[in-house]
């Protein structure tokens, strides 16, 4: 009887295996959930202000928001953004004004009890220190940009401190003219330099408590204060031609960006200067 032989199992080797099917990447949707959550945005004068972008995410999640507006004239818009939101209200607060921010935060005590975000969104200069040189900057000029756009970050944060839950969050609005010279941009450079490095030092006493402080740098965006800037859409257009993505980017960005920083998604993040801007800030020079 001749023996039986069993079939050898195939030896597969990287060469002859059969192919492994290649997974399908789907778009990853994360689902935030903000219910139980509170936030102050301060700065929004209208629809295109990046407070307001970042006021959209948070309201998407389900987070109750206050807004404080600089003044009357800017209340109307504000009203209209806010119309049908649950959970929302409304207060004028001058930054710069100790007795408003007393005023400000003990309604956001009275509506919430405790806060857990807090967006700064206020940057200001005069014309004047805009269109000259830089090197004409006069004392009163770089006393206002400097206090509006980088200190009102450091008072606010004080008022905000005894109603920050451990887990909270603060995120302002910089851009790259505090690293590199953006022309016409003058003073303002000086004044995100200072919010960059008082977001830092509000991050590590702040730290003790668990609340988590960091600074967006947005690409050029079409708001109000890109106004002031002369030559700005020329500028709006060489950024978006330099950029790796080819494009500027978009104030929904700057919001998803900021609802990630406020959120338990950056939980591990404090800080920092997060860049959202197509990669602009990357590239030296675009040689076609």
């Amino acid at each position: 009887m001749a023996p039986r032989f069993r079939p050898r199992t195939p030896f597969y080797t990287r060469f002859n295996a059969t192919p492994r099917r290649t997974a399908t990447v789907a778009r990853m949707s994360v689902t935030v959930d903000l219910s139980d959550k509170t936030a102050l945005v301060m700065g929004v004068a209208n629809a295109r202000s990046l407070g307001w972008a970042i006021a959209e995410q948070l309201l998407g999640a389900g987070c109750r928001v206050g807004f404080s507006y600089q003044g009357e004239r800017l209340k109307p818009e504000l009203e209209k953004l806010t119309a049908g939101q649950e959970g929302t209200w409304l207060q004028q607060a001058d930054a710069t004004s100790e007795e408003d921010l007393t005023a400000l935060f003990a309604r956001v005590r009275d509506e919430f009890g405790h806060l857990d975000y807090l967006v700064h969104s206020i940057a200001f200069a005069p014309r004047t220190a805009m269109d000259g040189r830089f090197l004409d900057t006069s004392e009163a000029d770089w006393n206002t940009a400097l206090n509006v756009s980088a200190y009102t970050l450091v008072s606010i944060a004080r008022h905000a401190e005894p109603l920050l839950r451990e887990g909270g969050a603060v995120v302002s609005l910089t851009y790259h003219a505090s690293q590199q010279v953006v022309p016409k941009y003058n003073v303002m450079g000086v004044a995100k330099a200072a919010l960059e490095a008082a977001t830092r030092y509000l991050a590590s006493e702040l730290g003790a408590q668990g609340v988590r402080v960091n600074t967006i740098s947005a690409g050029p965006m079409r708001t109000i204060a890109a106004r002031s800037i002369p030559g700005f859409g020329t500028m709006y257009e060489k950024a978006a031609q330099s950029a790796p993505l080819g494009r500027n980017a978009t104030p929904e960005e700057v919001g998803k960006l900021a609802l990630f920083l406020l959120s338990d998604l950056g939980s591990g993040i404090t800080g920092q200067t997060v860049y959202v801007d197509a990669g602009a800030s990357i590239m030296s020079m675009k040689v076609e």
